[in-house]
């Protein structure tokens, strides 16, 4: 099947201001166990409060743990562990750590990231969007591979981002050693690769019975990506009004932190996409492809709310391409 073929929505039923609780509706999640990153802020901590709320076993791996323990404790029953997604030796010990514990791991969800960073780079020199955003996963999955395996029926999303639309990987050069720095294309390549990684794993794992999915969550004004971000630069992009209030559309993508999870979930729990995999979703459903030249003229500022991926970020060369460099930076 190509890749027009399966990037093709569902009509699953739910739409963009369907809520992380309206999708995971019915849904028994007794007996599994997730692991979700970046799960103790933003749509990362709605992500574990549904899951749980529906039966999982969840666990959120975090750089400081007291922080993330303050936010789950409304959440009885969460476990917490300490991970670094910029430290390898972090990730590891992590992974080792869970998988000395006998568990299956049926859903992973990588959902930290960090946004439209100033050029930092990590103590590899590894430029920190792509190491964040994509490296760090790359090296989890791979360290909880046989947890997964375990699983005889596992799915691991990735949170992407419309964004992916900025720009394709630089293959040439990911960590701007040569290329002037800018923290849009920076962001829109780690992005890319989320995508393309969900494609990778997807191949790679399927016959292990491990799926992956990616998917854009929506604009939600509301999490710590905004970090690096000035009002006046939220106001340009629309998600801010002249008072500096956040904008609620969700028909415009601009979205609570409940209805930014419900992508989420719904790639990691419905039982639509059984049998499927490597597909990037949007809204509650599988995404159409986008042709390049409107994702073009999405990333030069006519920021349509349209769903869609541009077709450098489903290239199933670039996908091979990327799993390459990944395994070499990653060791």
């Amino acid at each position: 099947m190509t890749t027009e073929q399966q990037q093709q929505p569902l009509h699953s039923g739910f739409d963009a201001a369907s809520s992380a609780e309206d999708v995971i509706k019915g849904i028994d999640l007794t007996g599994k166990v997730a692991v979700v990153t970046g799960g103790y802020s933003g749509i990362g901590l709605e992500t574990v409060r549904v899951l749980r709320a529906a039966g999982a076993e969840v666990v959120v791996p975090a750089r400081d743990t007291e922080r993330a323990r303050a936010a789950l404790k409304g959440i009885d029953g969460v476990e917490t562990a300490t991970m670094d997604l910029l430290d390898p030796a972090s990730i590891d010990a992590f992974a080792e750590r869970f998988l000395d514990s006998g568990r299956p791991l049926h859903i992973l969800v990588n959902s930290a990231g960090v946004m439209a960073t100033p050029l930092t780079r990590d103590a590899r020199g590894y430029e920190v969007q792509f190491a964040t955003n994509h490296l760090g996963h790359f090296q989890l999955v791979a360290r909880l591979w046989p947890a997964l395996r375990r699983a005889h029926g596992a799915r691991v999303v990735s949170v992407s981002s419309w964004g992916h639309r900025f720009s394709p990987v630089l293959f040439d050069d990911p960590h701007f050693a040569h290329h002037e720095y800018d923290r849009w294309v920076a962001y829109g390549q780690s992005k890319t690769a989320n995508i393309l990684f969900a494609l990778g794993l997807d191949q790679r794992g399927k016959a292990d019975g491990i799926r992956a999915f990616a998917l854009h969550p929506g604009s939600i004004v509301d999490t710590g990506l905004k970090k690096y971000l000035a009002e006046e630069d939220l106001r340009a992009v629309g998600v801010l009004d002249a008072d500096g209030r956040p904008i609620l559309d969700p028909e415009r993508q601009l979205k609570t932190v409940e209805q930014g999870a419900a992508t989420s979930v719904w790639c990691a729990t419905s039982p639509l996409l059984e049998g499927r995999g490597g597909v990037y979703c949007e809204n509650s459903d599988i995404a159409p492809p986008m042709s390049a030249e409107e994702g073009r003229a999405w990333s030069l500022g006519n920021r349509t709310a349209k769903a869609g991926v541009v077709p450098y970020a489903v290239d199933p060369t670039a996908v091979d391409r990327l799993w390459e460099l990944s395994e070499r930076l990653t060791a």
